[in-house]
């Protein structure tokens, strides 16, 4: 490990039940970079995803093998409790999931469950991370409306703006521009863009085009192996294995 690399991931292997879905995967993810990470159905990048912040734990039939460390602690280990290293990381999904209350309260309510309850810091808190998102002028007077009643693609960057209020390390996107319309799959980009000043991106996309756009580096995964991963130039320009050229050229997936 290096000073550059917040996560370093060895040997990891992850099975369902008898189905392995990770074969021996091997990478570092560096600090303030965005992480593209492209591939076919089934390659196993939701199980890569979901043991970064171990939600993986929830699912009965997994099985792990294999370390990832945090800054050098291993995640698997007692020097990193769970609900630590859902802070540092967190997580946006494909499909926006706000929650059942208003534009403040569904940002306001990680850190009230945190204990945090002076009001006017929770409104700059509301602010900044709102401003951060690329949110903050299309909401900003209506902050106490149904969450619900924002357009798609506001409620992905409203989520996102939610993660950011728990302050996290490392921040994992799910393909969240697949069901956004062109505009707000734009939004969403400039957004990750600028967040990698302060965090570090892992995206997963089906989008190669998405992931040459804004990507520091790409991964590419097939059948639950770790291809290849490299400066996104060289990956989308001279790949060195015939399958990720395959892949970037349509040959298959």
């Amino acid at each position: 490990m290096t000073e550059s690399d917040i996560f370093t991931i060895d040997s990891l292997s992850v099975w369902y039940g008898g189905q392995q879905a990770l074969k021996n995967v091997s990478c570092a993810i560096r600090r303030h970079e965005i992480l593209g990470i492209i591939r076919p159905a089934n390659s196993g990048k939701t199980s890569f995803l979901r043991t970064l912040n171990r939600l993986n734990d929830l699912v009965f039939s997994c099985r792990t093998e294999g370390t990832v460390r945090l800054d050098g602690v291993d995640i698997f280990s007692d020097e990193m409790p769970v609900s630590l290293l859902r802070r540092r990381v967190g997580m946006v999904f494909a499909l926006p999931v706000p929650l059942p209350m208003s534009i403040f309260d569904n940002i306001t309510y990680g850190p009230r469950l945190q204990g945090v309850r002076n009001r006017s810091a929770l409104a700059e808190m509301v602010e900044r991370c709102l401003r951060a998102a690329s949110l903050w002028d299309e909401v900003k007077d209506r902050l106490h409306v149904s969450a619900f009643r924002l357009s798609g693609g506001q409620q992905q960057r409203l989520c996102i703006a939610r993660t950011l209020a728990l302050q996290p390390d490392v921040i994992l996107f799910d393909e969240p521009c697949s069901g956004l319309d062109p505009i707000s799959t734009a939004k969403v980009e400039s957004t990750m863009v600028e967040l990698k000043k302060r965090h570090t991106i892992v995206l997963v996309t089906n989008n190669t085009k998405q992931a040459a756009r804004v990507s520091d580096r790409v991964a590419f995964f097939l059948q639950g192996e770790l291809v290849e991963i490299g400066a996104t130039d060289q990956i989308f320009t001279a790949p060195r294995d015939r399958r990720t050229e395959d892949y970037i050229v349509g040959r298959f997936g």
